[in-house]
């Protein structure tokens, strides 16, 4: 198997009424914990590789552990640049191997996002590579992607048709009460379906997309608080909004502050309870068996997507 792009993933999910998980990737430890998962459960998968990432941990270590990846599950996956927001870094992902591309332009005008999102769309083609859009603005801190609770817009339904027929992009990552980070809401959560369900009706059979999306499991959250860190208040998407979205256009659900939260929340318990440890492998082993948890109940419980490799 090797890597594929989004295209057939997003079809058969959107006839399926599931969604396929899009994994962020910084590390081999995670790396391994998200596909030997997803090799447990049959599920096709996306990893996510945002800019922060790849200077990181350095492109072609990156995409030789997910080639090891593909050889040693025979998966179906998908690399995905995560908010790619210029033409030259999404230009540097095709090149690089990556079988698909965000390009964020939401940061600009209407007119803008539809020229630069073209232009990524016209050279992405022309290699075989997929491209996701984004209208409308979430707020929440990612990486590079800083966006207050003020400049924070919902998508609008009236721009989705024009937008998607002038760029030709293959998915839309839309803003309908999701948020970066792990404290996406100060009171009950309140996901806007009624945007969801106008878009999908202006868009019959169109793959759309969640940032934002991490549920902030409390367990983990509990661990870190427990063993040094302070986060309260922290408080995800509830899981069955997920599962509502799922079931709907959404086609891709981005997941990655839970997969943070896991490793640092196991990695603080362990040297809670082992100070005088020294050995990675004696602490990443834990954290990464917590990543490969997440993501399988993610898969089974939330996505959906168990037994669609």
């Amino acid at each position: 198997m090797a890597l594929v792009t989004s295209k057939e993933m997003f079809k058969k999910a959107y006839e399926g009424g599931y969604a396929i998980g899009a994994f962020n990737v910084n590390n081999m430890e995670i790396i391994q914990g998200i596909t030997e998962a997803a090799k447990e459960t049959n599920a096709p998968l996306i990893l996510q590789v945002s800019a922060g990432a790849r200077k990181y941990a350095n492109h072609t270590y990156l995409m030789k552990l997910i080639e090891a990846a593909v050889e040693e599950t025979g998966l179906p996956i998908c690399v995905h640049l995560d908010h790619g927001d210029t033409f030259e870094l999404c230009k540097s992902c095709i090149d690089g191997g990556f079988t698909s591309v965000m390009i964020d332009g939401s940061h600009h005008s209407f007119e803008e996002n539809i020229k630069l999102t073209k232009q990524v769309v016209e050279y992405a083609h022309a290699k075989g590579v997929t491209v996701e859009g984004e209208l409308g603005r979430l707020a929440g801190i990612e990486d590079a992607v800083n966006v207050s609770e003020e400049d924070a817009a919902f998508t609008d339904p009236d721009q989705v048709e024009e937008f998607v027929q002038k760029t030709g992009v293959d998915s839309l990552a839309i803003a309908i009460g999701t948020s970066h980070g792990a404290f996406k809401f100060k009171g009950d959560a309140k996901l806007r379906f009624d945007i969801l369900e106008e878009i999908q009706k202006r868009l019959p059979g169109f793959p759309i997309v969640l940032h934002g999306a991490s549920s902030v499991m409390p367990e983990y959250v509990e661990m870190i608080n427990k063993f040094g860190g302070e986060m309260p208040g922290a408080k995800g998407v509830p899981e069955d909004m997920l599962r509502k979205a799922a079931s709907m256009a959404v086609c891709k659900i981005n997941i990655d502050s839970d997969l943070r939260l896991a490793l640092t929340g196991t990695i603080r318990q362990y040297f809670a309870q082992n100070p005088s440890h020294f050995d990675p492998r004696q602490y990443l082993g834990p954290a990464r068996a917590s990543i490969k948890e997440i993501v399988k109940h993610k898969i089974v419980n939330v996505l959906g997507c168990d037994g669609k490799a």
